[in-house]
């Protein structure tokens, strides 16, 4: 039987392509929906928050969030609080796309879900969903693999 993680790796490779596809006219690469996701439903979040809601690593992080920022999608400013953090705003570039993300997604999941019954689609997500939240909880056990989380 063929490993797990080799059917999760080419789907979401897939998807990177697709994304890539249809966000391209927008300014869009395949990897940043999510950033304009979360910074769009968290206004001024701060870097390394986002970095840990999508496990992703700081460093890969900041180099999107510089070219969302080169693009006109999002500011970066420090933090009234602390000078060293930054914080994460949306621009209205980020809002006039966040909807045609949104859509994309939904189609994606409606396409590779065409055909199952309600049921079996909403044990599909239940199992994605349980598959998902045992890889964090490995990956949080595991000190070493998650510093930069």
């Amino acid at each position: 039987m063929d490993a797990l993680m080799k059917y999760i790796s080419r789907t979401s490779r897939c998807a990177i392509l697709y994304r890539e596809g249809k966000l391209e006219q927008e300014g869009l690469n395949g990897y940043q929906h999510t950033y304009i996701l979360r910074i769009c439903q968290n206004p001024g979040i701060f870097q390394e928050q986002l970095a840990q809601m999508i496990y992703i690593n700081k460093s890969n992080v900041t180099r999107q969030l510089v070219l969302l920022e080169q693009n006109g999608f999002i500011t970066r400013s420090p933090s009234e609080k602390d000078k060293r953090v930054m914080q994460v705003f949306p621009t209205q570039k980020a809002f006039d796309v966040y909807p045609k993300v949104l859509n994309l997604l939904l189609e994606w999941n409606d396409y590779l879900s065409e055909g199952f019954t309600e049921e079996q689609r909403h044990q599909l997500y239940s199992m994605m969903e349980h598959v998902m939240n045992k890889a964090i909880s490995r990956v949080k056990k595991e000190e070493n693999l998650c510093e930069e989380f």
